[in-house]
């Protein structure tokens, strides 16, 4: 099978997101899963390996076609000499993770590459670079088109959201009956066609405590979380709720359903954190691309010091992966239907495969 061509982003270079990138990227057998395209800057790079690994190479690129399948590719989104200052948010630091977010997200819109790893941003100085949106999910919606939902995955738990970014006290207006449809049916699609799931399970959690105990705390649940359960099963998805949050994660329902619809950020990135901390994957689904982003922020408090850790990076790289080649293959399936009926049993052999993370772990 023809090797995936995988774009990756620096995120802020301040961080650790370059640390963990050239920690996973240093592992040889990378180049016979992918080919790395990193997004950024070979000066910056260079600067980073020698905290890293000084014996880490790379071919230095300008344009995407000039990448080779035998070696680490550096685009070079800028040439000018860039200061770093480790562990300070800085308008430098956000305007150069948008240069590289920018490059990537084109590259990807074209079909240049086959999907694309974010490492993390800084809010804070991405605000002062002048981006104007909350995070990577917001702008990659934008520029992607589709219905975006942030979906956190790991092997065993996918934990999907309503509202991602938004202050506490907003979450309850903005969440209507329409939009908790759509976030069901994006989450459906998803799992069938990026997790191979031919008749996915899906848990919605309610919005308030005990999903509003019938009234008694908030009119949310009854009125616009359970009529949307209740059209989405008319129309066959196999979707229950709403669940009281609560009780939901320490009594091990989450283990009887393919994925959870969370209200708000919080309420589902909580537990699936404290079950998969480094072992998570950011994944937006119900894009027009495949992108993936680690489950930990910039790092600040370590960047430089060489301690941070690549396993949640290596995962969102292996995911990023698999779910651009079961895309592919779902496409290929569903675009002819003779080839659909001959791959009939391959979606049961999917849901169950072995990843390649795993392997490499």
């Amino acid at each position: 099978m023809q090797q995936m061509k995988i774009g990756i982003t620096v995120g802020d270079i301040n961080g650790i997101g370059l640390e963990v990138i050239l920690k996973t990227l240093s592992n040889a057998a990378i180049l016979k899963h992918c080919v790395p395209v990193v997004y950024g800057s070979s000066k910056v790079v260079s600067y980073h390996k020698n905290i890293v690994d000084n014996n880490f190479h790379f071919h230095s690129i300008h344009q995407i076609d000039q990448a080779t399948t035998d070696q680490v590719n550096i685009l070079n989104c800028w040439q000018e000499n860039v200061n770093i200052t480790l562990g300070k948010a800085t308008e430098e630091g956000g305007k150069y993770a948008l240069y590289s977010l920018q490059s990537a997200v084109y590259d990807l819109r074209d079909g240049n590459i086959d999907a694309l790893v974010t490492a993390p941003i800084n809010k804070e100085a991405m605000k002062m670079s002048g981006f104007p949106h909350p995070g990577h999910t917001e702008y990659m919606t934008e520029q992607l088109g589709g219905q975006s939902l942030m979906f956190m995955v790991n092997s065993d738990l996918r934990v999907g959201l309503v509202t991602n970014h938004l202050r506490l006290g907003d979450v309850a207006g903005a969440i209507t009956k329409d939009m908790v449809m759509t976030k069901i049916r994006t989450m459906e699609e998803s799992l069938r066609k990026d997790f191979g799931l031919d008749r996915p399970t899906i848990a919605v959690l309610g919005l308030n405590p005990h999903a509003g105990d019938g009234g008694a705390i908030g009119d949310e649940d009854d009125a616009i979380i359970r009529p949307a359960v209740v059209e989405c099963k008319k129309s066959g998805s196999l979707v229950m709720g709403p669940f009281a949050a609560d009780g939901f994660f320490g009594s091990g329902q989450h283990k009887k359903f393919d994925g959870i619809l969370a209200m708000y950020h919080d309420q589902g990135l909580v537990p699936f954190k404290l079950l998969s901390f480094g072992k998570g994957v950011n994944f937006t689904a119900g894009l027009g691309g495949v992108r993936t982003s680690p489950d930990h922020g910039t790092g600040f408090d370590i960047a430089g010091k060489n301690m941070a850790s690549p396993d949640s990076f290596r995962q969102a790289l292996f995911t990023a992966i698999d779910i651009a080649r079961l895309r592919r293959q779902y496409e290929e399936d569903h675009a002819n239907p003779l080839q659909k009926q001959n791959h009939r049993g391959k979606g049961a052999h999917r849901k169950h495969k072995k990843s390649h993370s795993s392997e490499e772990e």
